[in-house]
C-alpha cells in the first residue's frame, strides 16, 4: 500500500492548486484550502489497503458509481461524507486515481473554497 499510496500522491500533487500535508499517518491532498483525500503512509483508514476522498454532494451518476462499487465504504466524520477505497491490486490504481479526480472537483465546490 506504501508503494500505490506513493504513486498516487506523486500523480495528483501535480493537478492546480494542490497540496500535499503530513496528517496523523496519512498524506492529506488538499485543493487550496479544502482536504480532498488521505492516503495511508503508516497506518490505514477503515483497512490496511484503503485510502479515504470526500466527496460532500455526489452527482447522481457518481452516488449510483458509488453504492454499486464493492471496493467503496462510507463514514462521516465531523458531518463531511468520507469514502473509503479498497485497493487490491495494481490494476485498482486506476480506478482510485478516478476517485480522487471526483474528489478533486467536489473539493472546488466546497463552501471552503468559495
Amino acid at each position: 500500500m506504501k508503494a500505490w499510496s506513493t504513486a498516487l500522491a506523486v500523480e495528483v500533487s501535480d493537478w492546480p492548486q494542490v497540496s500535499t500535508r503530513s496528517f496523523f499517518g496519512f498524506t492529506a491532498l488538499y485543493r487550496k484550502d479544502n482536504m480532498f483525500a488521505i492516503l495511508p503512509r503508516t497506518r490505514g483508514m477503515e483497512t490496511p489497503n484503503a485510502l479515504a476522498f470526500r466527496i460532500d454532494t455526489p452527482s447522481a451518476l457518481n452516488r449510483i458509481r458509488l453504492e454499486k462499487d464493492p471496493r467503496i465504504g462510507s463514514t462521516e466524520i465531523k458531518k463531511a461524507r468520507w469514502f473509503a477505497f479498497e485497493l487490491s491490486s495494481d490494476a485498482d490504481l486506476h480506478d482510485a486515481l478516478d476517485w480522487l479526480g471526483c474528489a478533486y472537483e467536489a473539493a472546488a465546490k466546497s463552501k471552503k473554497s468559495r
